[in-house]
């Protein structure tokens, strides 16, 4: 256990830390300046996870951040502004955050659910979403996003079927093992920077063979190619949870997001809506990857040498266009499937406040030029 929080920024970094990354990679450290200024210093996993997709995901990740310190901000009396430096690598986005108090603002109600957000990938009740909840969902997100539900039967049967054929090229895919193989934290029930495997949804027998493939691609290609690999994992981690579950949805922006504050905004607004799912007691679980591909394919960039799997990723992404329409694919920022179910038993936790905050600047080099957010 760390120290209790003291100052100001110590107490908003304390519960702002509770906020999504994928992978639980946490791409994000903090400088504090003064009392009343603290930096955010982000970076991307472009470079080593097929995953990031130009950082979009980062920058999705550290918009959901800036939202929790502005939410934990407010609740002690101090809200935030934030200023991203324009002059700051597109691989490193840095915020200034700057406190200013203010003793009649209203705390966001939101505050409680920061800490207690989490995944659940195992399945969910297929009980429908009230009109009042997903009232309370779209209103989280705001006016310059829609929600896209996609329910009933039929839906959960699409939509599970994308995401189980979306799994085929996942795991099949060389590149992207180095992340698969690094990101799941063994014989755990928490972790504090990893994804502990007993929340990763597989049965136990699955699991451990699962850890046996890990050690090289070498086994998880053996597997794939002459046991079926691929099989017992898709439709535990996709099939069965896309069919049991409320709904799947897709947050869709008013327009293709392009640049940089783009993702930030989106982020921000996509944790508002998970956050307010939290607080409506539903459970949630990203799906990601069909927007991911969907969009090396879209913008032509290369994923893998592999040229059957580009052959395999372009049909997917005609059924993801199929899914959610095609008008709205190349705007939607976030997937996902919500219902009613219980907590995830196993969840990853956070790196500790003081392991988040830098002792020097030597690492990041401060900008003049500055944009409010």
């Amino acid at each position: 256990m760390g120290k209790e929080p003291q100052t100001l920024i110590e107490k908003i970094l304390e519960n702002a830390r509770w906020a999504p990354s994928g992978d639980n990679m946490q791409t994000w450290r903090f400088e504090i300046i003064d009392a009343s200024h603290f930096v955010v210093h982000g970076y991307d996993t472009r470079d080593h996870c097929v995953y990031d997709l130009q950082g979009h995901a980062s920058q999705l990740a550290i918009g959901a951040l800036l939202e929790s310190i502005a939410i934990a901000a407010r609740e002690f009396g101090h809200p935030a502004e934030f200023r991203l430096r324009v002059d700051t690598s597109e691989t490193k986005p840095t915020v200034d955050v700057l406190l200013t108090e203010n003793i009649d603002i209203a705390p966001d109600p939101l505050f409680a659910c920061l800490p207690i957000r989490s995944v659940q990938r195992r399945v969910l009740k297929t009980t429908a979403l009230t009109p009042e909840q997903k009232t309370a969902l779209q209103q989280a997100v705001g006016d310059f996003y829609t929600v896209k539900w996609i329910e009933g039967f039929k839906g959960r049967w699409q939509a599970a079927r994308l995401m189980y054929k979306n799994a085929k090229l996942r795991l099949t895919l060389p590149e992207a093992f180095p992340t698969h193989s690094t990101v799941i934290e063994w014989d755990a029930r928490f972790s504090d920077d990893k994804i502990p495997d007993q929340a990763v949804g597989l049965d136990p027998i699955a699991t451990k063979l699962m850890k046996w493939a890990m050690k090289s691609w070498g086994r998880v290609s053996f597997l794939n190619t002459y046991c079926f690999g691929t099989l017992l994992p898709r439709i535990e981690l996709d099939l069965l949870p896309g069919i049991c579950c409320a709904a799947h949805f897709a947050i869709i922006a008013r327009h293709e997001p392009e640049t940089m504050q783009d993702f930030l905004n989106a982020g921000r607004a996509l944790q508002r809506f998970w956050l307010t799912a939290t607080q409506l007691g539903l459970q949630m679980q990203p799906e990601m990857t069909p927007l991911i591909f969907y969009g090396y394919i879209q913008n032509q960039v290369a994923f893998t040498r592999q040229s059957t799997l580009v052959v395999y990723a372009k049909k997917l992404a005609h059924l993801l266009d199929s899914l959610v329409g095609a008008e709205n694919t190349a705007m939607a920022v976030f997937m996902g499937r919500i219902g009613q179910g219980q907590k995830a038993a196993s969840r990853s936790h956070r790196l500790g406040r003081d392991q988040l905050i830098i002792k020097s600047r030597e690492e990041y080099k401060a900008g003049e030029n500055i944009s409010t957010l």
